[in-house]
């Protein structure tokens, strides 16, 4: 059953995602890139939204329930997470490959090539058409599809979650080796100086 994917905790959850199928508003893409992310005590990821506790924007990493989290960064993107049943916590979906409602995708996209469509991401979010309105809908649910994959991935990649100054060596991000859709790893570009 799908529900049951986001049964555990964000690290155990986050593999077991990849090859997934995450379907909304005539976009189906399979998951190739996630990252998880904790919360406070005792887990303790100063990485994650949850880890200083909850708060109005966060408050559905603390639901205990399946559904999505969605957020706005940077003044220009939305990104979304599959929140997890022991949190606070959550699965940053990073990347995917459209497999259904690809000319959808391509009007939501209409610069990136196919590869790019969901590589990334604010680009994902934006090919599934995600907003802040879609904030704590259940997953799987009448709105957002949730379908395992096929098989359970096994020779998946794992590493640091990309651009985080906090917690950056945590092995927290999990791919498909050769997929050409996982995004490029960046780590966190360190915080200029202020002049004295």
């Amino acid at each position: 059953m799908s529900a049951e994917l986001l049964e555990g905790r964000p690290d155990e959850v986050a593999p077991r995602l990849l090859g997934a199928l995450v379907s909304h508003a005539g976009v189906t893409l399979r998951l190739t890139e996630v990252e998880a992310y904790g919360g406070p005590e005792p887990e303790g990821d100063p990485g994650s939204h949850a880890f200083r506790g909850k708060t109005a924007r966060n408050a559905v990493m603390f639901g205990g329930r399946p559904a999505l989290y969605v957020y706005f960064t940077y003044g220009m993107h939305h990104c979304a997470n599959l929140v997890v049943t022991e949190g606070p916590g959550g699965v940053l979906m990073r990347a995917g490959e459209v497999v259904d409602g690809i000319d959808v995708a391509r009007t939501r996209r209409p610069r990136s090539s196919d590869r790019d469509l969901a590589r990334g991401p604010a680009r994902l979010a934006q090919a599934l058409a995600f907003d802040l309105s879609h904030n704590g809908l259940p997953v799987p649910g009448p709105e957002i599809g949730l379908v395992a994959p096929a098989e359970p991935s096994t020779g998946f990649c794992q590493g640091p979650r990309v651009g985080l100054r906090f917690a950056p060596d945590r092995p927290w991000r999990f791919w498909v080796p050769g997929e050409p859709t996982v995004s490029t790893y960046r780590p966190a570009q360190p915080r200029p100086r202020k002049a004295v």
